[in-house]
């Protein structure tokens, strides 16, 4: 429970951070939270022989809605996200992400991009963000960028960002009149990485038709996914109990999940099919203006 040596640097702008991410290359790595960082050193399963900490960099960490998108900065905490009213009232998914992270010891500390940087399908973020259609802001040297989530998430803990790239932003579109969203997590103590979890974002017309569809799986792939044949049995259906279901099931049946100590895999299948009824019931509820 030692980390290998290494040196740590603290830069205190942006472009400091980048030089020296380009100058170090895959011997650094970036220290925001640390709450997966510090660990994985301490069992040695990364040993970077740089640490680049981020923290004392100004300007990363904010929140708020400007032309209709809701801007978070890279450095903003889990906490940050739980307490905001503006989170709260108008994205709920996105509370209701943020407060079943780890515990409050935890979300004192973790960052929103360092938990999409990081890309553990195990953590709760990413689904959420592939429901929002969110979009991460990146710079690098060659200067700043955007990454759809869809794009952001290339494989087991792996991102389309460069060695030498650092997320500045995460943007998310601000919900219509009739959309509906919610994350649920399913575990086996507070606190715990998800058995499974959901994430739907939809929308709802007048005549009880979905119109769209976003939905997100935890922790049941290698890859941080959307269960795009769920979203297709939904779009253009009615909201019913039956097209709820039979989207329910698609879920089910295109997650990958693996057999491990929380469940095997045909449990953890079933537990998607659950989740994922009750998350688009809850959702639809919200976009018909009928559930908090």
């Amino acid at each position: 429970m030692i980390p290998a040596a290494f040196d740590h640097v603290a830069p205190t702008s942006l472009d400091e951070a980048i030089d020296l991410l380009a100058r170090h290359g895959p011997d650094a790595k970036i220290l925001s939270g640390g709450m997966s960082l510090i660990p994985a050193m301490k069992l040695r399963l990364a040993q970077p022989a740089v640490v680049i900490d981020v923290n004392g960099i100004p300007g990363l960490e904010y929140l708020h809605e400007e032309d209709g998108v809701l801007r978070i900065g890279a450095m903003t905490r889990e906490s940050a996200l739980e307490r905001s009213g503006i989170v709260r009232h108008g994205y709920p998914i996105l509370y209701e992400t943020a407060k079943v992270i780890a515990d409050p010891l935890v979300r004192n500390r973790a960052t929103i991009g360092g938990n999409l940087a990081h890309a553990d399908p195990a953590n709760d973020h990413p689904a959420t963000m592939l429901a929002l259609a969110a979009t991460i802001v990146v710079r690098g040297p060659h200067g700043t960028r955007e990454i759809a989530a869809d794009d952001f998430f290339t494989g087991f803990f792996s991102t389309a960002l460069a060695e030498d790239e650092i997320v500045l932003e995460i943007r998310i579109p601000a919900p219509s009149a009739t959309t509906g969203s919610t994350y649920l997590k399913f575990e086996r103590k507070v606190g715990d990485y998800a058995i499974a979890a959901v994430a739907v974002n939809l929308q709802v017309d007048a005549s009880g038709t979905c119109t769209a569809a976003r939905i997100g799986l935890t922790n049941v792939s290698d890859v941080p996914m959307r269960a795009r044949a769920a979203e297709a049995a939904l779009v253009g259906q009615r909201a019913t109990a039956s097209a709820i279901e039979g989207a329910a099931r698609a879920a089910s049946a295109e997650c990958d999940p693996k057999a491990d100590l929380r469940g095997p895999v045909d449990y953890k299948r079933d537990l998607v099919r659950v989740l994922a009824g009750r998350a688009i019931s809850r959702a639809v509820a919200r976009a018909q203006g009928s559930a908090n």
